[in-house]
C-alpha cells in the first residue's frame, strides 16, 4: 500500500484576504527558522553524546608496563631461539614490515594490550592534546526574529531582531549550588536550645503561621473568584509537619476555613456540567463563573474529606506513632472537626455534599463522649427548627431511622429527643385550608374563542403567560411539595416510635417516644388509634413506666383524643383515674420537674374537654391538687393554684369547695383512687388558709385570690402579669433550677442599736409578721412600737 500523503491545510480565501503576502512570508520565515534551530539543537546534543561515549572508552584501564618490562626473562629467550645470523637480509625485512602489520596472529595473547596499543603509547600526550579540536569563545547564539518590514523609495526593506538564546547552565550551576546549600544545612547539626527558648522560637513561629493564615484569609474573601490558589495553599496547611506547631495550626485552618465557606458559597447548589454545555462556547464572564464553581466544589469536597479524616482517626485509635501529633491530640482535633461539621450542617443546607454531611453527624449523636454528642444533637435540633422546606429535615430522619434499627434500638434516648423539634406541627390544618380555597383556573381556548374578540384574546393570553411567569418565578415552596415532604417525614417518624412500643418496651427509649407521640399524636391515621390506645394503656397498667413515662403516656393518649379522636365515642376514664393516682407521687425532690406535664395533662384533660367532664371529677381533682401544692416547691405550687383557679372559672359550681357545709351524703375519702366515687363534694378547700402564710410572697397571693373565690375584680384579684399567664409559663417564670429565692429576697443593712432597742425592733417585726398572717393586713401604724418604751433605759 502506498503511504497517504499528509495533505497541507490550505487557508481560506477569506483568511488570505484579511492578511497581507509579506505577513505570511515572515510567518513561514519564522517557522523555517524555529525549525531549523530546532535541528541544530538536536544535532548538538546528539554530537555531545557521540563525544560522551568516546570518552567514557578512551578512560578504560590500562596496563601502566609494557610487556616487555613484565616478562624480561622470556624476551631474552625469544631473542636466543632466533638466530639473526643465519636470516637473510631480505627476510629481515619481510619480517620488519609483518610486525607492522599487527594482527590477531601476530598479538602476543599473553598481553592485555588492544590491538595497535604500541602507537597510541608512543604518542605524547602534547600530540593527543594538539589533535583535539579548538572551540573558540564566542558569543551565545541569537535567535533571529522576523519582523514587519519597511517600505522606501529604494523597495522593501526586510527588518529582523535578534533575541539571545538563554543558557541553562547557568541555571543548573545554581540548582546544583542550592542542592548543596541544602546539603549542607541537613548536615550541620542544629543548636540545642533552652526551654525559654524553645518556647520563644514556638511562639514566634505560631505568630507567623496565625499571620500567614489570616492574610490568606482576607484575601480571599475580598475576591473569592479571583483567589482559589490561595484557598488551595490554606487547604494545604492542615497538613502542616512542623510538630511544635501542627496542632494548633490544623486547628486553626478548621475553623477559617468552616467560615470562609459559609461566606463564600453561593446560595443554590451547584451541578455539574453535562458534556454538550463543557463543549459549547460562553462568555468571559460565564466561564469565569464556571471555573469559580467547581473549583469552590472541588475545594469543599477536599476540605469534608479531611475533616472525616480527623474523625475517623480519634475514632480508630491509631497505635502507630506519629512524629507530628501525639495520640492526645487526635481528641482535640477531632472535636473542631465536630463543631465545623455541625456548624456546616446548619449554615449550608441548600448546598452540595449536605447529605455526606449528615450521614457524619447522626452517628455521632450517639459516640460515648458525651461533649461530641451533645454538639451534634445541638445541630440537628437547630436544622429542624430553622428548616422551612422539609428537604433536610427528611434526610436527617431517615439516616436516624437506620441507625436505630441498625444498633437493634441500642441508642441514646437523646438521639430520639431530637425528633420533637420538627417543625411539622399543623400539616393538616394548612391541607384543609389548601383544599377550601379555588385554584387559579385559566381559560381554555374553546371559552376564549366563544366569549372573547380577537384584541381580547391577544391581549388575555399575554395576561396568562405572564401570571404563569410569576408563579414559577415564586421563591416560597408549593404547600402540595411540602405536604408531600412532612407526611414522608411523618411515616418514617410513626414508624420508629411503632417499632420501639413493639419490640422494646423495657428500653431507656420509651420516655422519648412517649413525648414524641404526645407532640405528633394529632397528626396519626384515625385506623390506628384504637391499637395505639391499647397500647399505651397496658404499659401503664404493667408497672414497667416511671412517674414521668406515665405521665408522657396518659398525655400522649389525649393528644389522640383531642385532634381527628374527637369524632370517637371513646371515654378515657381509666387514663383519668391513673392521672389522679399518680398525682400523689409528686414531691419537692426529683419529680418536681414533672409538674410541668402534669400541668399540660390538666389542660388537655379537664380544659379542653370540659363538656366531657362530670362536676365529681374536677371537684375531686381540685381538692387533690390543693393537697398535693402542701409539700411542693414554689414555682410548682404556683403552677397548680393557677391551675385551680382555672378550673374554677370553667365549672362555676366548684365553688362549694370553699364552703364549711357538706353538701349531700357520705363522707371525703381522699385515699380512695376514683375520682367519681370519693365524695369530694362533702370537703373543703382548708390547704388554702395553709397557703396563705406561705413564706412565697407570689403564694401568698394566689392562695387569697382562691380563698375569696378567684374574683375578676376587686381587691383580692390578681394582677394583669397573673392572670393572664398559664399556668405552664408561670411555672417557667418561678422556676426553682437554681435554688435561689424567686423574686429575690431584698437584704437589709443593719443599723448599729443598743442592745434593748434592737431587740424591741426585732420584736416589732415578728408582730408585724403575726399580724400580717392573722388579719391579712400590716400592723397599724404606731399602735405597736416598743422602742417609746425603752427609749429612757440605760444601755449596758
Amino acid at each position: 500500500m502506498k503511504p497517504r500523503k499528509s495533505k497541507k491545510r490550505v487557508p481560506s480565501f477569506r483568511k488570505l484576504l484579511k492578511t497581507s503576502k509579506i505577513k505570511l512570508d515572515n510567518k513561514l520565515k519564522n517557522k523555517q527558522f524555529k525549525q531549523q534551530s530546532t535541528a541544530k539543537k538536536y544535532r548538538k546534543e546528539q554530537r555531545k553524546l557521540r563525544q560522551a561515549v568516546k570518552d567514557a572508552v578512551s578512560k578504560k584501564p590500562m596496563p601502566l608496563e609494557d610487556n616487555k618490562k613484565k616478562h624480561p626473562e622470556r624476551e631474552e629467550e625469544e631473542v636466543e631461539a632466533l638466530p639473526l645470523d643465519m636470516m637473510d637480509e631480505d627476510d629481515m625485512k619481510l619480517m620488519e614490515e609483518l610486525a607492522q602489520r599487527a594482527s590477531f596472529i601476530t598479538r602476543d595473547l599473553s598481553s592485555n594490550e588492544p590491538v595497535h596499543a604500541k602507537k597510541r603509547k608512543n604518542e605524547s600526550v602534547i600530540e593527543k592534546y594538539e589533535k583535539k579540536p579548538r572551540r573558540m569563545q564566542t558569543e551565545p547564539e541569537k535567535e533571529l526574529i522576523h519582523l514587519l518590514p519597511i517600505k522606501d523609495k529604494r523597495g522593501i526593506i526586510p527588518q529582523t531582531m535578534e533575541k539571545p538564546v538563554k543558557e541553562e547552565e547557568e541555571e543548573e550551576e545554581k540548582d546544583e549550588i542550592e542542592e548543596m546549600e541544602e546539603a549542607q544545612a541537613l548536615e550541620e547539626p542544629l543548636p540545642v536550645l533552652t526551654a525559654e527558648e524553645l518556647l520563644v522560637h514556638r511562639k514566634k513561629k505560631l505568630q507567623e503561621k496565625k499571620m500567614h493564615i489570616a492574610a490568606l484569609a482576607s484575601a480571599i474573601l475580598s475576591d473569592p473568584e479571583n483567589n482559589m490558589k490561595k484557598l488551595k495553599e490554606l487547604r494545604a496547611m492542615l497538613m502542616e509537619q512542623d510538630p511544635n506547631v501542627a496542632v494548633i495550626v490544623r486547628k486553626l485552618v478548621m475553623i477559617s476555613l468552616m467560615e470562609l465557606f459559609k461566606d463564600i458559597t453561593p446560595s443554590y447548589k451547584i451541578r455539574p456540567l453535562t458534556e454538550k454545555e463543557k463543549n459549547t462556547k460562553v462568555r468571559k464572564e460565564t466561564q469565569k463563573l464556571r471555573e469559580f464553581e467547581e473549583g469552590i466544589v472541588s475545594q469543599y469536597k477536599f476540605y469534608l474529606e479531611n475533616l472525616e479524616q480527623s474523625v475517623k482517626d480519634w475514632k480508630q485509635r491509631k497505635l502507630k506513632k506519629s512524629n507530628v501529633i501525639s495520640l492526645k491530640a487526635y481528641k482535640g482535633l477531632a472535636e473542631i472537626a465536630v463543631k465545623c461539621l455541625c456548624e456546616l450542617l446548619v449554615a449550608l443546607p441548600h448546598f452540595n455534599f449536605h447529605n455526606n454531611i449528615i450521614v457524619l453527624i447522626v452517628p455521632l449523636m450517639n459516640d460515648a463522649s458525651k461533649q461530641i454528642s451533645e454538639m451534634c444533637c445541638g445541630a440537628v435540633k437547630t436544622l429542624f427548627k430553622q428548616d422551612k422546606l422539609g428537604y433536610a429535615s427528611l434526610g436527617v430522619v431517615k439516616v436516624i431511622s437506620g441507625l436505630v434499627k441498625s444498633r437493634n434500638y441500642d441508642v441514646r434516648p437523646e438521639v430520639l429527643m431530637t425528633l420533637i423539634h420538627l417543625r411539622i406541627k399543623e400539616v393538616e390544618v394548612k391541607k384543609d385550608a389548601e383544599d377550601i380555597t379555588p385554584k387559579k383556573r385559566f381559560m381554555s381556548y374553546q371559552e376564549k374563542r366563544k366569549n372573547l374578540s380577537r384584541m381580547q384574546r391577544k391581549w388575555k393570553k399575554a395576561e396568562e403567560k405572564l401570571e404563569r411567569e410569576l408563579l414559577e418565578a415564586e421563591a416560597s415552596e408549593s404547600t402540595e411539595k411540602k405536604l408531600k415532604l412532612h407526611t414522608e417525614t411523618l411515616n418514617i417518624v410513626f414508624l420508629t416510635y411503632f417499632r420501639i412500643l413493639k419490640k422494646a418496651q423495657k428500653s431507656p427509649l420509651l420516655p422519648a417516644v412517649l413525648e414524641g407521640l404526645a407532640k405528633f399524636a394529632h397528626l396519626i391515621n384515625l385506623e390506628f388509634f384504637d391499637d395505639l390506645l391499647l397500647v399505651l394503656h397496658s404499659l401503664m397498667v404493667s408497672g414497667v413506666l416511671s412517674h414521668r413515662e406515665s405521665l408522657h403516656c396518659i398525655l400522649s393518649a389525649f393528644h389522640i383524643l383531642s385532634g381527628q379522636g374527637d369524632v370517637l365515642n371513646i371515654d378515657p376514664l381509666k387514663f383519668y383515674t391513673h392521672l389522679y393516682k399518680i398525682l400523689l407521687k409528686l414531691h419537692a425532690g426529683a419529680t418536681n420537674e414533672d409538674v410541668a406535664i402534669v400541668l399540660q395533662c390538666l389542660d388537655v384533660m379537664l380544659t379542653k374537654r370540659r363538656k366531657q367532664v362530670s362536676q365529681q371529677r374536677a371537684l375531686a381533682f381540685i381538692k387533690r391538687l390543693s393537697t398535693v401544692a402542701l409539700h411542693l416547691l414554689p414555682d410548682s405550687c404556683i403552677g397548680i393554684l393557677a391551675t385551680n383557679r382555672t378550673l374554677m372559672h370553667t365549672f362555676p359550681k366548684t365553688d362549694l369547695l370553699l364552703d364549711n357545709e357538706s353538701q349531700g351524703s357520705g363522707l371525703y375519702l381522699p385515699e380512695l383512687d376514683e375520682p367519681e366515687y370519693c365524695n369530694a363534694q362533702n370537703t373543703a378547700l382548708w390547704e388554702l388558709h395553709t397557703l396563705r402564710r406561705h413564706y412565697h410572697p407570689v403564694v401568698q397571693k394566689f392562695a387569697a385570690h382562691l380563698v375569696a373565690g378567684a374574683p375578676a375584680e376587686g381587691s383580692e384579684s390578681l394582677g394583669h402579669e397573673f392572670s393572664r399567664r398559664l399556668p405552664t409559663e408561670l411555672f417557667e417564670a418561678y422556676s426553682m433550677k437554681g435554688m435561689t429565692f424567686n423574686p429575690r429576697v431584698a437584704s437589709v443593712a443593719p443599723r448599729k442599736k443598743g442592745k434593748f432597742s434592737q431587740e424591741a425592733s426585732f420584736l416589732n417585726e415578728d408582730l408585724n409578721e403575726l399580724f400580717k398572717v392573722y388579719f391579712g393586713r400590716p400592723v397599724p401604724q404606731g399602735a405597736l412600737d416598743f422602742t417609746k418604751h425603752l427609749k429612757g433605759l440605760p444601755v449596758s
